[in-house]
């Protein structure tokens, strides 16, 4: 099957701009398997993994992201999940901040060959986009333990910004263990991919307002949630 075959059978029915994720997704994944060639952007090839692990795990907390103005992806690698939140989300501008020039550059090949008006990208660490481009939503999927992604952006947190972050089924313990009490960290969102690939959960990353009690899930209260 297609790439094209795959989302259209894994991604949920009531997804926004559905037809045109499908479409461009597809195309997007199709560039990025004739880049994998050249370059190390991902160990996933075949369709429904690709489908699954790289398209529906980023768009299936969308609602999260509905009400922003502007996303930062910090470490987009790839793409993901900027650009596939990008055609959810037409009228949410993105910019997909990446360090590593190649990985850059094909990411911006990629933004242009889909046509995305609402997505920028920026060769740059994340940390330093952040500060200048002021989003009000951070995200990140998969780049680094809660503790060091918390330090990392810890004045943008201090500017109000607020990251949302993809994590695995296990990320109570990080959660727990995070040492900044002005720090408060919940999971907002747990999702199961289709087809038994996993659980994945979405952290809401914010500083605890001023006076107020940092909130840290503890393990039982994070596995309630």
């Amino acid at each position: 099957m297609t790439f094209q075959d795959e989302l259209a059978r894994v991604l949920p029915a009531d997804l926004p701009q559905r037809d045109v994720v499908i479409e461009k997704a597809a195309k997007h994944l199709d560039l990025v398997v004739a880049a994998n060639e050249y370059m190390n952007l991902t160990r996933i090839a075949s369709p429904t993994e690709a489908a699954i692990k790289h398209v529906a795990d980023s768009v299936l907390p969308w609602r999260h992201f509905a009400d922003a103005r502007r996303v930062l992806d910090a470490g987009t690698g790839a793409g993901f999940p900027g650009i596939p939140l990008a055609l959810v989300l037409p009228e949410v501008r993105f910019v997909l901040a990446e360090s590593v020039q190649k990985k850059a550059r094909f990411v911006a090949s990629a933004v242009e060959a889909l046509e995305l008006s609402n997505v920028r990208v920026i060769a740059d660490r994340a940390e330093a986009v952040a500060l200048a481009e002021t989003p009000d939503v951070i995200t990140a999927r998969a780049i680094a333990p809660l503790e060091r992604i918390v330090e990392t952006f810890r004045k943008s947190l201090d500017r109000g910004m607020r990251l949302l972050l993809y994590k695995g089924p296990d990320v109570a313990a990080e959660i727990a263990a995070l040492p900044d009490r002005r720090v408060s960290a919940q999971i907002i969102d747990r999702y199961e991919l289709p087809e038994g690939f996993g659980a994945r959960t979405l952290v809401a990353v914010t500083r605890a307002r001023k006076g107020a009690r940092a909130r840290h899930d503890t393990p039982a209260e994070a596995k309630r949630r």
